[in-house]
């Protein structure tokens, strides 16, 4: 098989992860965290999580767990957050991986949370920082929305930053969303309550999207044909594979070679 009909045939096994995503949608989660930057990083450690929200697909119920709420209810002054943050983390992170514990069989839909940078990996190195034995959700359990528009769409379906300009194009809020350069700001400013809503109103954009993806009405820039998986190089290895085709084309092959052959007999008699 071709690269592109590889393409349209991962495509199609998309089309149904999202139909078994939305039959399923009770058990389906939309999964977001904000964390220290981890590009601005030189001590080698890595960027302390600040907020982690999970959303139901459903019922759109979120739990949220941050470290301004375990501060708040610990009677830690917002002003002291620093000096308390491992333990004030470790806690939030105790609550997080106990939802995670009851939430394993859940499909887990996510923004580019793929590596130990910014993603499950991440939260786990975190925690095991911090003392704690983590959970890892099976990769099966996992759906990368970001990945997931690119082999739907393909890879110019939206400019860079993909998020913000999607939300941009389809008119979907943006109140309360930082971008990463904003996040890391808040975080130096020790405006944990910022990135909070930051991480809820992300978690809710995703749903967005993926809503609308499911439904077929998210806007994005790729052609008709190239948002139902079709292109001139799909169609060329289509044309390229089938045995008519094939055949057809020797024919034509044969023809021009006796044509050619002619030519010259006639040429020199």
């Amino acid at each position: 098989m071709g690269k592109e009909l590889n393409r349209l045939s991962k495509r199609k096994k998309l089309l149904s992860q999202l139909d078994d995503i939305f039959e399923n949608d009770k058990t389906s989660l939309v999964l977001h965290y904000s964390c220290e930057s981890f590009y601005d990083k030189t001590d080698g450690k890595t960027p302390r999580i600040t907020s982690i929200a999970v959303r139901n697909l459903d019922s759109g119920q979120t739990d949220s767990f941050s470290i301004h709420q375990i501060a708040e209810e610990n009677h830690v002054e917002f002003e002291n957050i620093t000096d308390k943050y491992d333990s004030l983390e470790r806690e939030m992170l105790d609550r997080y991986f106990q939802f995670l514990n009851t939430h394993q069989h859940y499909i887990w839909i996510h923004w580019n949370m793929r590596d130990v940078n910014y993603g499950f990996q991440a939260i786990e190195h975190r925690y095991r920082a911090l003392g704690g034995t983590p959970i890892s959700l099976n990769e099966d359990r996992k759906f990368d929305l970001s990945r997931a528009l690119v082999s739907l769409y393909g890879v110019g379906y939206i400019g860079h930053p993909r998020l913000p300009k999607l939300l941009e194009i389809n008119n979907i809020t943006c109140k309360d969303f930082l971008t990463g350069e904003e996040e890391a700001q808040a975080f130096d400013d020790k405006d944990f309550v910022e990135l909070h809503r930051s991480t809820l109103r992300k978690v809710d954009n995703l749903a967005n999207i993926i809503e609308r993806t499911y439904n077929q009405k998210l806007k994005t820039n790729s052609t008709w044909l190239e948002q139902h998986g079709f292109s001139l190089a799909v169609l060329l290895e289509i044309i390229k594979g089938h045995p008519v085709v094939i055949l057809l084309t020797l024919l034509v092959l044969v023809m021009a070679f006796i044509e050619k052959s002619y030519n010259v007999f006639n040429l020199f008699k």
